[in-house]
């Protein structure tokens, strides 16, 4: 008997007919002040108007973004699914210093190890990441994210696609109702 294919669950909400994609890396000031207004654009743009599809985009300057990266992902083959991904994404944001260098290169976190960081996360959010994170298939969805940010020139967070076409001048400074008005 085979073991059943690892699931993750899409970081999708919303199921309207107007998509967008939007790319965070969990560490990134600006990826944070995005994420904490995609309920509120949700709820503006209407979930049965709107398909937020949540991208992750892990950047090598954040120095424990691998790290965290796979812990969204791990989250997501949870019974809680992509709930789960998003309390880890709330926590890290929450708690951003507890998981980025100063200054991208010193400070208390350069004697963390990856497995401090997935304990700090299992403790803000109370998941049971471990056994997830160890996972050997989760390399593909996670491998699969970042050849499609590539292949759609995205290389920095915050970063926009709507109906699959970059948003250059979308920004994580805009007010929730801007970008709702941009979907309508």
């Amino acid at each position: 008997m085979s073991a059943p294919a690892l699931r993750v669950d899409p970081l999708v909400w919303g199921h309207g007919p107007k998509e967008i994609e939007i790319f965070l890396e969990p560490t990134c000031p600006y990826s944070v002040r995005t994420f904490d207004k995609l309920d509120d654009l949700l709820a503006a743009a209407g979930e049965d108007r709107i398909t937020l599809r949540l991208r992750i985009q892990s950047q090598p300057w954040h120095m424990f973004s691998g790290v965290i990266t796979r812990c969204i992902f791990a989250a997501a083959t949870l019974p809680e699914g992509k709930e789960a991904a998003k309390m880890v994404l709330a926590a890290v944001g929450a708690h951003r210093e507890e998981f980025e260098f100063d200054h991208h290169a010193t400070g208390p976190n350069r004697t963390a190890t990856p497995d401090d960081i997935i304990r700090r996360i299992e403790s803000y959010t109370g998941l049971e990441l471990m056994a997830a994170f160890d996972h050997p298939e989760l390399d593909k969805p996670i491998k699969l994210e970042c050849r499609y940010a590539r292949q759609n020139g995205i290389h920095v967070s915050p970063s926009f696609l709507i109906e699959g076409i970059f948003q250059p001048d979308m920004s994580s400074g805009d007010a929730v109702a801007d970008w709702a008005r941009r979907l309508s």
